[in-house]
């Protein structure tokens, strides 16, 4: 965004520069929702530590699963779980349901069944194809975040 304003500022022979960029939403997340400074971070830390009341650091972190509401999921079975967290890719056999239709290429959630999110891929096909098909690739782990060994090795 500042190379446009300079080069818009080139093009019209006065030159520009940017004063101030403002990100005002970022996924789930907005101005007026969910923002703490660190300042407010530090004070909840710190009545956690003298009070043990975690109640204020509970309001301002979080869980990773808010940050990824916004993008379809997919859900898989527990067998399913370790290997996704090892980096496989999701395929239809280990896919237990699909909140809505994703496309070919956009990213997606993957959850356990307990709502869990144990990572974000790439859809390989469109979601409506899943009805036709018995096997295949549905989705190319991208980036791991849940640890290896939370949930058992399949048999």
């Amino acid at each position: 965004m500042s190379s446009n304003c300079h080069d818009i500022g080139q093009s019209l022979g006065c030159g520009a520069h940017m004063k101030e960029l403002r990100r005002i939403r970022t996924g789930p997340f907005t101005e007026e929702t969910f923002l703490s400074t660190l300042h407010d971070l530090y004070d909840a830390f710190m009545w956690y530590k003298e009070e043990k009341d975690e109640i204020p650091l509970r309001n301002i972190i979080l869980p990773m699963e808010f940050a990824v509401k916004h993008l379809p999921k997919i859900y898989v079975k527990d067998n399913a779980v370790d290997t996704i967290c090892h980096g496989a890719p999701v395929a239809l056999p280990a896919i237990s349901k699909i909140t809505t239709n994703f496309k070919e290429g956009d990213t997606v959630a993957i959850h356990t069944l307990k709502n869990e999110l144990v990572a974000l891929g790439d859809a390989q096909i469109d979601a409506t194809k899943l009805e036709k098909m018995d096997s295949g690739l549905i989705v190319k782990t991208k980036r791991v975040l849940m640890p290896t060994g939370t949930y058992p090795k399949s048999n």
